[in-house]
């Protein structure tokens, strides 16, 4: 598990060789966008995503958030998906840790970066941005910058994000300083509903942040990913689709 005293360069390192980077032909640099998964872990999906970014001419690290802290997809299912281990705002010192990784990758622009996360990912860049200064802290990255968090990351993409308690975006915000939100909500989602996320989200507009939102009034909860283990989970390929092309639009208006 991370350590209370782990650095951002530590850690950072630990998360990318347990991650999977994708990147077009030549030298770049590439804009970068991190994929963050939900509950369940890495599952195969977001590799589509992935593909999609670097369509667009991203760089794109499907980040894995388990296999460095020695979690299985059991332990995952267990203690992550009941709220047990590993909520959000801990695990976005992962953004953080990556963010500094980058600095030393010669094919990443560090400075253009786009945050994609589903579920539990979402929750995660939500609670990054939401701590603030107290980021360091509450992460256990102890170089964890918020600063850098506001000036690098230029867009935000939130796929039925987990918006209850404890997700700090409804009641702290983001403030004025953020990126271009991206959302997907889904009307018939089991999991995180879509009241709780229109909430978060209608708070990030009064905070004045740009915020556009597709809403599937049909969708359930991980209808994007045709190996969801939640078996009122409903794969719907049409949707996946029309969620990859949303994407694609979002990477390339910021």
């Amino acid at each position: 598990m991370l350590s209370a005293a782990m650095t951002s360069a530590k850690w950072g390192a630990k998360i990318a060789d347990a991650s999977k980077v994708f990147k077009p032909s030549g030298p770049g640099p590439f804009p970068v966008a991190l994929i963050l998964h939900g509950c369940g872990g890495k599952t195969p999906f977001l590799e589509d995503y992935a593909r999609v970014a670097v369509q667009a001419g991203y760089a794109a690290i499907v980040v894995d958030s388990f296999k460095p802290r020695g979690m299985s997809s059991l332990d995952a299912k267990l203690f992550v998906c009941t709220g047990t281990v590993l909520q959000g705002l801990k695990r976005s010192g992962d953004i953080f840790a990556v963010m500094t990784w980058l600095e030393s990758q010669p094919w990443a622009d560090h400075t253009r970066l786009f945050l994609a996360g589903w579920s539990h990912g979402a929750w995660s860049i939500m609670d990054g941005y939401a701590i603030g200064a107290n980021a360091a802290r509450a992460t256990g990255v102890t170089d964890a910058d918020p600063l850098k968090l506001r000036a690098r990351v230029k867009g935000a993409l939130l796929v039925y994000p987990y918006s209850s308690y404890p997700s700090l975006t409804s009641s702290r915000g983001w403030g004025a300083q953020g990126p271009k939100v991206f959302s997907v909500v889904a009307g018939k989602d089991q999991v995180v509903g879509w009241k709780n996320p229109q909430k978060a989200l209608e708070r990030l507009k009064r905070d004045g942040l740009s915020v556009d939102t597709t809403f599937y009034p049909d969708a359930t909860h991980a209808f994007d990913d045709n190996r969801a283990n939640d078996p009122r989970a409903r794969y719907r390929p049409d949707l996946f689709a029309q969620t990859q092309d949303y994407f694609a639009k979002a990477l390339r208006s910021v």
